[in-house]
């Protein structure tokens, strides 16, 4: 992995990781699950779709494909985790969301046998996922509220799975500015509407209000550029490890600053997502970072080019 690649994993990680205590803020202050989802798409859109320019004609003959991610990636997974929110620790929803890469090879199995993944990495993933089970299972066990709050983050997961085989099967070699901010536009659309019947009961406060501006800047809009980089730099097999160190993150945050207790099982969750996290990568040490070397008369690819070579794409793992 080369020094950028680094520099960009740590980014997504914490940048990611901290996205589910800004929603638990933005509930707590006085926004609805719907808005907070819209608000966030809607200031990420602008600006990349601002950013993508002329690039969004480039899109000519996929935009049923670009239809299809925007809802699967975003429409569904934003509001369904904003909402399962309002119920659950935000260090749980990103918890359940660590099972993105579990869920992403049961899927290939059907309907992409090209991916999947080496004996290795497949045991870090299910090695990954015992972690979240022993995490989420202790946590939402005996309330309903919480076991459909968690159902809700679940269903989000899905949609992430779903998102990058689309991209994969549709999307390949598109510019990624345009891509995304074509399909936070339409989400934007799809969005609205639940936005507007679902308006908040109380004027939101002041740190609501800045920590929606912050998941739609920093943690939509230029983390997905972001990932993009590190896609091409490492390729989406070891860029979406940061579904794994995402949820560390956000444990820290949670406890640290809203005072969550995850409970008895959170330790040994830890230790297996961790565990599972190195083996998906090979289970080797990382290598030290390294300057790129750009290839003659050669440019970064598209959306899904990396040292993985033409995996599936982009996953926005909130």
């Amino acid at each position: 992995m080369t020094r950028r690649a680094w520099w960009a994993f740590a980014f997504m990680s914490i940048v990611w990781g901290g996205s589910y205590l800004l929603i638990k803020i933005a509930i707590n202050g006085g926004f609805t699950a719907p808005d907070v989802a819209w608000l966030r798409v809607a200031i990420a859109a602008v600006l990349l779709a601002a950013v993508a320019g002329r690039q969004l004609r480039s899109l000519h003959g996929h935009w049923w494909w670009i239809v299809l991610f925007a809802v699967a990636e975003i429409s569904i997974p934003f509001p369904l985790i904003a909402a399962g929110e309002v119920h659950v620790a935000s260090s749980l929803a990103a918890i359940i969301i660590a099972s993105v890469p579990l869920l992403v090879t049961v899927l290939s199995l059907r309907f992409d046998p090209s991916e999947r993944p080496t004996r290795m990495r497949a045991v870090g993933l299910l090695i990954g996922f015992t972690g979240v089970i022993a995490l989420v299972g202790i946590d939402v066990a005996g309330s309903a509220a919480e076991l459909l709050g968690a159902l809700a983050i679940f269903v989000a997961a899905i949609g992430y799975a779903i998102g990058p085989m689309v991209v994969k099967l549709g999307m390949q070699g598109l510019d990624s500015r345009a891509t995304m901010g074509a399909a936070l536009l339409i989400a934007m659309v799809i969005l609205a509407p639940f936005a507007a019947v679902d308006t908040p009961s109380r004027t939101p406060t002041v740190g609501a209000f800045a920590a929606v501006a912050t998941l739609g800047v920093l943690c939509t809009a230029i983390a997905f550029v972001v990932y993009a980089l590190l896609i091409r730099e490492v390729g989406t097999g070891r860029a979406t490890v940061i579904t794994y160190v995402n949820p560390l993150v956000a444990v820290v945050l949670g406890v640290t600053l809203l005072g969550e207790r995850p409970g008895p099982g959170a330790l040994a969750g830890l230790l297996l997502i961790l565990a599972g996290s190195w083996l998906s990568t090979g289970g080797r040490i990382p290598p030290r970072p390294r300057s790129r070397r750009r290839a003659p008369g050669g440019r970064g690819g598209g959306v899904n080019a990396g040292a993985d070579g033409p995996r599936a794409g982009v996953n926005c793992s909130t």
